[in-house]
């Protein structure tokens, strides 16, 4: 190669990449479309979906679902909802008009970040005053993660007392029944301590019930751990190591 053709070679080359360099810097506009509303509530309340959890990251295992009632609480077709999260949240649809039974319903993914997660679902009256709604999911990092995996193994058909078709729950037919994990008002009380001694030594450990088995010489003191981060993680209410809250700015 000549040095002309190597000087018209480099030319070239660097005006291809300032041009790459321009057009990456630039930000690339996304068109929201937000549908126009036929009608118009007075409240927005949640039908399903609240107090779920998930991994960091991923989708909640059901969608939420809320629903548009006017001041006599009918439910009201063609009023737009309109989500909204602290960044890193996802919502598919962002946005729609409510169907025929008043509701809209939305599959949300949760951020990276190990925490609570304040949803925000939103329509407006007649005035259009917005009404809002808070919901709050709960984001698992990996070893709540883990301690949710040795739960749905090992405890949850004793202390769920609701029986899906993959699992019978046995909470019936306990005499003393078990506190659900979620039972922060109780489970908040028992320091990280008292629960590995009930966990790994069984209810009398502690002189609760003996129903309550030892799982010591089956779960690793990691294990145990990840359990009881788990059972912080889901308390209602939070407890104190629940993680941060996040919510849109």
């Amino acid at each position: 190669m000549t040095r002309r053709n190597q000087a018209v070679f480099s030319l070239v080359f660097a005006v291809l990449a300032a041009l790459l360099a321009t057009s990456c810097s630039r930000s690339i506009a996304v068109t929201v479309i937000v549908p126009k509303p036929t009608a118009f509530g007075a409240a927005i309340v949640e039908s399903s979906g609240g107090k779920q959890s998930a991994q960091t990251g991923s989708l909640l295992p059901q969608p939420v679902v809320v629903q548009v009632n006017d001041e006599q609480g009918t439910a009201v077709a063609g009023a737009l909802v309109e989500f909204s999260a602290a960044p890193g949240v996802v919502f598919d649809p962002a946005n729609a008009l409510t169907d025929s039974s008043g509701q809209v319903t939305t599959n949300v993914s949760l951020g990276g970040m190990a925490g609570r997660y304040q949803l925000v679902a939103s329509t407006t009256d007649k005035s259009h005053k917005k009404i809002e709604l808070k919901i709050e999911e709960i984001a698992l990092g990996y070893q709540q993660a883990l301690g949710r995996h040795l739960n749905d193994q090992y405890c949850e058909r004793c202390h769920n007392l609701e029986s899906t078709v993959e699992r019978v729950s046995n909470y019936d037919n306990l005499e003393v029944k078990p506190h659900p994990f979620t039972e922060g008002d109780t489970l908040n009380k028992i320091s990280d301590a008292d629960l590995t001694a009930i966990i790994s030594h069984g209810g009398p450990a502690l002189g609760k019930s003996a129903l309550m088995p030892a799982w010591g010489n089956t779960l690793s003191k990691s294990d145990i751990q990840a359990l009881i981060s788990y059972i912080r993680a889901i308390s209602d209410p939070p407890s104190r190591s629940a993680g941060p809250v996040y919510a849109k700015n």
